[in-house]
């Protein structure tokens, strides 16, 4: 008993641990900067939607002026960005994983670490040549530029999530469905993809988010009308002063998408990840 109740005094404080750093952007995103750079710091305040008013309206006030921000703009270009790289990286992925995993070929296994091996390298390593390319191709400011060097970092995370789900696959059950004289593609489509189901969703989540998240990319090779919120944040460190309590409401909003979409694939996330998903 008393065993119990130690472990639930210690998971209760890790918990705590992990999760004020979120419960105090929470209060700093309803309170004024005023409240928030008080000395010592203090839970008792008013709060107060200004903030949230601001980032939606456009119109953020500071001590020169009215500042424009188009932080909803931003929001709606990471919900395209996010969600166009990961489709086309699922068009592409899901394909390459069951082949990987399906099939044995030569220099398979090379070609599949040289894609993971995209996730391994730093930006900053390809960025002055993709931005030239760019540039000259008229990809620079575009969704498809941005989309297309996403690819980086979500197919290889998809490939290879995917690659081991479907490898835990039985192969007797494709091949029951061939017997029947059904053809290779069939085969893929009818049961390869819904057995493995759980895992594309885990894979996709996962993908979205890193895509959600990245800076560096959209930083150098798109400017404010393609920006996402992780570059567009930028804009509340003005010349007057940093605007604390907008960037904690644009940090909750960011989060906010992100929070639903995960909630509504919790189930296949659970079941992607502990069945292997992540083997190989």
């Amino acid at each position: 008993m008393i065993v119990k109740a130690v472990r639930a005094v210690l998971l209760a404080l890790v918990a705590l641990f992990f999760l004020f750093p979120i419960f105090w952007v929470l209060l700093m995103s309803v309170m004024t900067n005023q409240d928030i750079l008080r000395s010592p710091p203090s839970l008792i305040f008013e709060p107060t939607l200004e903030n949230y008013v601001a980032l939606i309206s456009g119109q953020l006030d500071t001590s020169v002026g009215t500042l424009e921000v188009a932080y909803m703009r931003n929001l709606m270009n990471s919900l395209i960005l996010g969600v166009g790289s990961v489709l086309l990286s699922l068009l592409l992925g899901v394909p390459a994983a069951y082949a990987f995993a399906r099939f044995r070929f030569r220099l398979g296994e090379n070609i599949a670490f040289t894609l993971l091996s995209f996730r391994f390298a730093p930006p900053l390593l390809v960025l002055l040549p993709l931005l030239f390319y760019f540039q000259q191709l008229g990809l620079y400011d575009t969704y498809f530029g941005l989309i297309w060097v996403y690819q980086l970092i979500t197919l290889p995370l998809i490939l290879w999530i995917v690659r081991g789900y479907f490898e835990d696959i039985s192969e007797d059950i494709e091949h029951a469905y061939r017997l029947d004289g059904h053809s290779w593609l069939a085969t893929f489509l009818r049961i390869a993809i819904p057995l493995a189901r759980p895992g594309i969703a885990a894979a996709a989540l996962l993908a979205f988010i890193f895509a959600w998240n990245n800076f560096i990319f959209a930083l150098i090779l798109g400017s404010s009308d393609v920006q996402p919120v992780t570059v567009g944040a930028l804009a509340f460190i003005t010349a007057s002063g940093i605007n604390y309590g907008q960037i904690a409401a644009a940090l909750v909003l960011s989060v906010v998408p992100t929070l639903i979409l995960a909630l509504f694939a919790q189930r296949y996330l659970v079941e992607g990840l502990s069945l292997g998903a992540v083997k190989g």
